[in-house]
């Protein structure tokens, strides 16, 4: 495995390997399972894969973790090597926004202005921050595929439409949301949950498969599916930051369920805001 913090060394050491396909997989870094689980798809369908390791200081607000963000390069240097990545990208905030950057890339039409893009929360702006570095990298790697967790279902939708509005060949595959045995998402940021906050956040899975329950059973209007996962939050004393079901397909809010829906839900317990989501209504509801 290569370990490039340039985005010259990366355009070099790419160079040779253009004749097979090449996969990309960003991370923010601190490796878990849902991580290795996007290297090793890549891993299987590409020639080449590169894993960038990126903190992205633009889509944070003031006042969020940024400085705090779990970071450990060596354990993430390990655990890439294990799974046979070819290329580790890793650079710095200088090496990635040069001084006066003062160009962004941003997707509106509803898909940003909603659930974690609401202005009373991490705002529009966030994901301005994410489709700009993404933007970066794609331009970067010129990837044939690039693979995204349904973790982040809405970070998700925000990329496949900025790929098919600026014509990047790129492929987005998103792939299953990657649990742990108590059922919580993985996410770097459950390292900031105490045992006691960890017992209380697996009220999100519950609350989203007895949602999902509902909906298998024939139930369609949403006020009604989204007060069954309600009430499995109230339980465990979670308070939703936020919990709705929205089109799976561009984030419109459904009065009922009549195709894939995306119930999607935010909570803060202790310092970790966390957030998780299902489809129902389609394949997996």
């Amino acid at each position: 495995m290569q370990v490039v913090r340039s985005k010259a060394e990366l355009r070099e050491a790419l160079r040779p390997r253009r004749t097979g396909t090449v996969g990309l997989v960003p991370t923010m870094g601190y490796f878990h399972d849902g991580h290795l689980a996007l290297m090793r798809r890549a891993r299987a369908e590409c020639d080449t894969v590169v894993v960038s390791v990126f903190v992205n200081p633009i889509q944070f607000r003031p006042g969020e973790d940024l400085s705090s963000y779990p970071r450990d390069e060596q354990r993430d240097l390990a655990l890439a090597q294990e799974v046979g990545i070819d290329l580790f990208f890793a650079p710095s905030a200088d090496e990635m926004y040069l001084p006066a950057h003062c160009t962004e890339v941003r997707v509106r039409g509803g898909l940003t202005e909603v659930l974690c893009g609401a202005p009373e929360r991490r705002g529009p702006e966030h994901f301005d921050g994410v489709t700009t570095v993404v933007a970066k990298l794609f331009n970067l790697v010129q990837p044939d595929r690039a693979y995204f967790g349904q973790k982040d279902a809405q970070q998700a939708l925000v990329v496949q439409r900025m790929v098919r509005d600026l014509d990047f060949p790129v492929e987005i595959v998103v792939c299953p949301t990657a649990r742990d045995r108590d059922g919580l998402a993985l996410s770097s940021r459950n390292v900031y949950l105490t045992p006691e906050e960890r017992v209380r956040a697996t009220a999100l899975p519950r609350a989203l498969e007895a949602a999902a329950q509902a909906a298998r059973e024939g139930v369609r209007e949403a006020s009604a599916i989204i007060a069954t996962a309600r009430r499995e939050l109230e339980r465990a004393g979670v308070a939703a930051e936020y919990l709705e079901l929205r089109s799976a397909e561009d984030l419109r809010p459904l009065a009922e369920v009549n195709g894939p829906a995306l119930l999607a839900v935010a909570a803060r317990i202790g310092r970790a805001r966390l957030i998780d989501n299902t489809i129902i209504g389609g394949a997996q509801g």
